[in-house]
């Protein structure tokens, strides 16, 4: 078993240098903490079942070139992941509009909402970013988390204009609502720096811990 845990520790740091990638970016791609992947470079833990499946996807290798000690890594490891991840999420993203397209046809050809339909198109970009963000969520990072959250802020306020335009003309302070944005804003900024900052601090601890 320890050997087993050398083998697949020496591969991994192989493959991840290979890559270009610190431990703290690829822990991102898998959504684990860079603590775990330093862990399973020093060879004190194996990842499971499913993380080297996760990994071998990532290199574009297969499992047995990750825990077999005669078949070493050969080459630079690509990133090959990228593209089905873009599908899938585009794919969902197109399928939110094309929604939004039926409920506005719906809607258009009944008389007493035909003058709203078009209403559905402003609201479907808030749904747009709540996808963003779930698949972000999964597969993203820091920076794509802080920016498809600022999405579903803006889309929301900008929602909330344009039905108060349509709706109450005559509410005339509607600025209001852009200062409160900015200052949510300004918290999911100041909340992404921080974390950005917390770990980068565990990953210097761990570093001078090695």
């Amino acid at each position: 078993m320890d050997d087993l845990k050398d083998i697949i520790a020496k591969n991994l740091t192989e493959l991840r240098t290979q890559a270009k990638l610190t431990q703290l970016q690829l822990a991102e791609m898998l959504n684990y903490s860079d603590k775990a992947v330093s862990k399973w470079e020093r060879g004190e833990a194996i990842p499971d079942v499913r993380v080297l499946v996760q990994l071998a996807e990532i290199y574009g290798i297969t499992v047995d070139d990750i825990i077999k000690g005669n078949t070493a890594p050969q080459g630079k490891p690509h990133l090959n992941i990228s593209l089905k991840r873009v599908f899938t999420v585009a794919l969902c993203v197109v399928l939110v509009w094309f929604v939004a397209t039926g409920v506005f046809t719906l809607f258009y050809f009944i008389p007493a909402t035909a003058a709203y339909a078009y209403l559905v198109f402003v609201v479907a970009p808030l749904p747009t970013a709540i996808v963003l963000t779930v698949f972000s969520v999964k597969w993203g990072n820091r920076v794509t988390n802080a920016v498809t959250s600022s999405l579903i802020l803006w889309t929301g306020v900008l929602i909330f204009h344009i039905y108060v335009l349509t709706f109450c003309p005559q509410f005339t302070q509607i600025y209001y609502l852009y200062i409160c944005a900015a200052v949510f804003e300004l918290l999911i900024i100041l909340w992404f720096v921080y974390r950005g900052f917390a770990s980068k601090k565990t990953s210097n601890r761990q570093k001078k811990q090695q």
